[in-house]
């Protein structure tokens, strides 16, 4: 057996790769589903490995209240350093589960305050509050109930109203697909394992795609669905939590979702930024509301600076910013923090408009 035993505690270090093929290659659908069996499954074998070597590594020690015959001497002759890895498995697996729990309760909390506060409107599928900020997301119903969608005044006074329709379009689909359902286990398997966070940013890439896909479907032109998800982008504030889906939230760098709707051919070949055909396309949506920076980039930002505003121009969130850099969030804060000084940016969305037109997304 030897190290073969740790196999499930490094087994996902291949999600990045099976991530990239499977956003490139598979319909988002199909994507969405493979990625989050294969997290689970990576998931729940780690787990069940920490367990297995806790038990194996500790059950003969002193003082531990497990029997005796739960660390069979063969198996424990076969674990490199049992003593040492059920030690170490011990808080790590205490870790897991306190984390996984942390992300189950802010769930429950989330919902339970939105259904709170649509609890006095009007039962309906569409549900407008009275809010200016621009925001809207598909609010998952309880057994049978299949949910509603939430949408601000201000989401709506922004859009026209095929955009609108492309929006509704878009939140139905996540409510119909049980979106939150593959966002929650990636969620839960990216804390098992942290080397499951890249499945977890794809997933939340695929999910959006599926709903993108579904949206062109149903509004019959996928124009009017990447003229919405261009428009929202940088104003929309997403959804109030990762694990409910939000129309052009952070999840899913926003112009590959544009490229995919408008290119299909550059899409299908990996591309992962806008053309320039597609990049006046987007901007030209946005421009009575956000007109083109007239000063450049200036030359005293760093080259891992560029790099950062590059990725928020994609639509990575800070966590997506780290993982795609192998750096940590706070390292990624300071970055924006220097990078928002130096170039004048006043805010994210100032900080997509810059990065497109300077050519870097």
């Amino acid at each position: 057996m030897g190290v073969f035993v740790f196999l499930p505690l490094v087994l996902p270090f291949t999600a990045w790769p099976i991530a990239r093929l499977a956003e490139h290659h598979l319909h988002p659908r199909t994507a969405t589903w493979l990625l989050s069996s294969v997290a689970t499954v990576f998931a729940v074998c780690s787990t069940l490995c920490l367990g297995l070597l806790m038990v194996v590594g500790t059950a003969q020690l002193p003082g531990n209240p497990l029997p005796d015959g739960w660390s069979d001497p063969e198996v424990r002759e076969a674990v490199p350093y049992d003593e040492v890895a059920g030690r170490a498995a011990i808080p790590a697996l205490l870790w897991v589960l306190a984390s996984c729990s942390q992300v189950l309760w802010r769930h429950r909390r989330v919902r339970v305050r939105a259904g709170r506060v649509l609890a006095g409107l009007r039962a309906a599928s569409v549900a407008v509050l009275p809010d200016e900020a621009p925001y809207a997301y598909a609010l998952p119903g309880r057994r049978r109930h299949r949910g509603r969608v939430v949408v601000s005044s201000g989401m709506v006074a922004l859009l026209s109203a095929p955009e609108r329709r492309a929006l509704f379009a878009h939140e139905r689909a996540h409510l119909a697909g049980r979106h939150h359902r593959f966002l929650l286990s990636v969620q839960l398997a990216a804390r098992a394992n942290p080397f499951l966070r890249p499945l977890r940013t794809a997933v939340a890439y695929t999910a959006e795609r599926w709903a993108d896909e579904e949206a062109a479907a149903a509004v019959g032109s996928r124009r009017t669905v990447a003229r919405a998800v261009g428009r929202a982008a940088l104003v929309s504030r997403g959804g109030p939590t990762p694990g409910l889906a939000g129309f052009a939230a952070v999840p899913g760098p926003v112009p590959r979702r544009v490229a995919a709707l408008l290119a299909l051919r550059a899409a299908a070949a990996g591309q992962s930024v806008l053309d320039r055909e597609v990049q006046d396309r987007l901007l030209a949506t946005v421009r009575t509301k956000a007109p083109a920076p007239d000063r450049p980039l200036p030359e005293e930002l760093t080259p891992r600076e560029r790099e950062v505003l590059a990725l928020i121009g994609q639509g990575l969130s800070n966590r997506g910013i780290a993982e795609q850099l192998f750096i940590s969030e706070a390292t990624v804060k300071t970055h924006i923090n220097n990078l928002f000084a130096k170039a004048g940016i006043r805010d994210r969305a100032d900080a997509v408009r810059r990065a497109i037109a300077s050519g870097l997304a």
